[in-house]
C-alpha cells in the first residue's frame, strides 16, 4: 500500500526508450541513405559535377516512365563493363552493403534520349543526334565530340567520333547519353565512329534497372538546386 511520503511510479512511453531512439536514428539514416547518390563520373558535365550529391527521386517511376529528357539514375548490368574499384576498405565495405541492401547500388547518371520504338542516329548534316528522323534540341551539350561538315562527319574517312548507326530501341529499353559527350561511356560509346557497327554494339538501361529520377543537388551548398 502506498503511503503519502510515496511518489507515484512513472509509467515507461516506448518513446522514452534509449532503444526506441537508436531505432528511429537507424530508420532516418537509412532513408537518407536511400534517397541521397551520387553520380560515379563527370559524364554528365557541365549538368552535374563529380561529387555533387543530390537527390534521387526512387518514387518517380512506379506509376510512370522514363521520358525523354530525363535524368535517371540506374543500375548497370555487366554489358556496361565492371565497376571501378573501391578506394579502400571502408568505402568498399559500404557498397556492399548498399549492393546486399538494394538501399543504394552503384548507379549510373545518364540522361534518356529515345525509350522503346524509338528509332535514334547521329548524325545529320549539323552533328545532331536524330530521333525518329528529327534533330535533337541539347543546349546542355557543351563537350560534344569533333565535328566538321564535310571534313569530319560520318561520310568521311575517318569518320567523326561523333557517329554512330541508326538503331531501333528494344522493347523495355532505353538508349541514355552523357551530357558531356566527349567523356561518357553511355549506350552509344561502344558504337561512336566505327563505319562498320551494327545494332549490337549499343547497351541499354532497361526498365527493370531504374533506380530513381535525379532531383536537386544538396551539396556541395554553392550548387544547391538543379539539375
Amino acid at each position: 500500500m502506498m503511503t503519502t511520503t510515496e511518489e507515484p511510479r512513472r509509467r515507461r512511453t516506448p518513446f522514452r526508450s534509449v532503444w526506441f531512439h537508436v531505432a528511429l536514428a537507424l530508420a532516418l539514416t537509412l532513408l537518407v541513405v536511400a534517397f541521397i547518390g551520387q553520380p560515379s563520373s563527370g559524364s554528365m558535365a557541365p549538368t552535374l559535377q563529380p561529387g555533387d550529391r543530390l537527390i534521387v527521386n526512387r518514387l518517380a517511376y512506379v506509376a510512370a516512365d522514363p521520358g525523354p529528357g530525363d535524368i535517371v539514375v540506374f543500375r548497370p548490368d555487366e554489358d556496361w563493363g565492371e565497376k571501378p574499384a573501391s578506394g579502400n576498405w571502408v568505402s568498399a565495405a559500404l557498397r556492399w552493403v548498399g549492393e546486399t541492401t538494394g538501399i543504394r547500388p552503384y548507379v549510373l547518371v545518364k540522361r534518356v534520349i529515345a525509350g522503346p520504338g524509338q528509332t535514334v542516329e547521329c548524325c545529320d548534316a549539323d552533328g545532331s543526334v536524330l530521333v525518329d528522323g528529327e534533330p535533337l534540341d541539347e543546349p546542355y551539350v557543351v563537350d560534344n565530340l569533333p565535328f566538321v561538315p564535310s571534313q569530319l562527319d560520318c561520310d568521311t574517312t575517318p569518320v567523326s567520333a561523333r557517329c554512330f548507326p541508326a538503331v531501333t530501341v528494344p522493347e523495355n529499353s532505353y538508349l541514355v547519353l552523357g551530357d558531356n559527350r566527349a567523356n561518357s561511356a553511355d549506350s552509344a560509346f561502344p558504337c561512336r565512329g566505327n563505319p562498320t557497327a551494327d545494332d549490337g554494339c549499343f547497351r541499354w538501361m532497361t526498365r527493370d534497372d531504374v533506380f530513381g529520377k535525379a532531383g536537386a543537388i544538396l551539396w556541395p551548398v554553392s550548387r544547391w538546386g538543379g539539375p
